[in-house]
């Protein structure tokens, strides 16, 4: 649904615009709303608000009783934050978020098919750089597995 990369900036009242392709999508699927919290590798993360229905139920089904599944929860739902774009398709994200992500006013915005991503453009660059060289060896080794992407003939 969300795909591509985009560079956009923060502007001086704290507005973020969301891409014309992503805001597309979003009318098109009639997505109103989206949610905003902490993802990982210090990116944020958003969804529409089915998307984040789908997560939240997946993730209220970890058991409570193992302390690896509080601290997740308690970290990633503390941290969401509901928007609702303007009419530009700005959204402001919350102080706390932009200081997670060490979000300063340049950022990258990456469509990661059910959820966008929102980095900061020297953590994405760096990302990048750090992952970019082992980028077929993830593949083959997450691919050659039952049930992945079919071969090229």
């Amino acid at each position: 649904m969300f795909y591509g990369e985009y560079q956009h900036s923060i502007d001086r009242k704290g507005r973020l615009i969301l891409p014309a392709k992503f805001r597309e999508v979003a009318k098109t699927n009639f997505i109103e709303k989206l949610f905003i919290t902490r993802g990982l590798d210090k990116c944020l993360f958003m969804f529409s608000e089915e998307e984040w229905r789908n997560q939240e139920s997946k993730l209220k089904n970890i058991s409570f009783t193992k302390q690896q599944s509080r601290t997740f929860n308690r970290l990633y739902f503390s941290g969401a934050t509901e928007v609702i774009p303007d009419k530009q398709g700005r959204i402001i994200v919350p102080q706390y978020l932009k200081d997670y992500g060490d979000i300063k006013k340049d950022v990258v915005i990456v469509g990661v098919s059910n959820r966008i991503e929102i980095w900061s453009k020297t953590s994405w660059q760096e990302f990048y750089q750090n992952s970019s060289a082992t980028f077929e060896e993830i593949a083959q080794n997450l691919l050659d597995e039952p049930g992945s992407l079919p071969k090229s003939a």
